[in-house]
């Protein structure tokens, strides 16, 4: 019973096959009961009802599906008469009534009293705290438009360039090849690195960095190993109310 109404398109609804499921009544018989309810309300009939269709899932086939909300129920449940029906219809208003005040709040719990009150906004900054560091990263690759070198996304992490390209090759992400750092090839056409060949005392030279596409890779990766960067290691340890500590 906890599926009699859901949320869809930020509104509380349920749906002809639930109902049917309900009320123990054959699915077509209520697809019935709301095609004959549209001669009487044809030009309220779409704030009402929204007719869609939903996979069977034996069969795998298409089936047509009447969502409705809560005024579209009531003018469906009209015709549901005897004890049962009574006791599913309270059962729907319930469901109703918690589902619209879920959306109302945005599936908050409104605070009571000044101790809920002051544990949700301390809960509230210390959220806030927590996710700074990482919003600061972020921040910093996405305000740096130009390519980076790989000593400087080391020094990020509190590495030297030798320590993260060893880390990166251990991780498989890259490998090393005549002096060259290449990504592995499920990573080669990410569009992570830009490679040019200059002139350096005479000899060719492939000088290989990260765009800011790489680095926003890089750090995803590294944060599935429970590697991030120095600022993200920041010891949050007090958590600032109304002024005080």
């Amino acid at each position: 019973m906890d599926d009699l109404v859901i949320m869809k398109d930020q509104q509380a609804v349920t749906s002809s096959l639930q109902v049917a499921k309900t009320f123990n009544k054959n699915h077509r018989d209520v697809l019935r009961a709301v095609d004959d309810l549209k001669e009487g309300v044809a030009q309220n009939w779409a704030d009402l009802f929204y007719e869609d269709t939903y996979t069977h899932p034996q069969n795998k086939q298409q089936y047509r599906i009447i969502y409705m909300n809560r005024d579209g129920f009531t003018l469906l449940a009209m015709g549901f008469t005897g004890k049962k029906a009574i006791k599913f219809k309270l059962k729907y208003i319930e469901a109703f009534n918690k589902m619209e005040s879920h959306i109302k709040t945005g599936g908050f719990k409104v605070p009571s009293t000044m101790a809920e009150a002051l544990r949700l906004a301390a809960d509230q900054q210390e959220q806030i705290e927590t996710m700074k560091p990482k919003a600061n990263y972020f921040d910093k690759i996405m305000a740096s438009k130009s390519l980076m070198i790989t000593t400087t996304i080391a020094k990020d992490y509190g590495m030297s360039a030798k320590a993260f390209n060893d880390l990166l090759k251990k991780l498989k992400i890259q490998y090393k090849l005549g002096g060259i750092w290449y990504l592995y090839s499920k990573y080669q056409d990410n569009g992570w690195v830009s490679s040019s060949t200059r002139m350096i005392d005479g000899k060719p030279r492939t000088l290989t960095k990260w765009t800011q596409k790489g680095r926003v890779g890089l750090y995803n990766l590294l944060k599935a190993h429970d590697i991030v960067p120095m600022i993200e290691k920041l010891d949050i340890t007090t958590v600032t109310i109304g002024g005080q500590q």
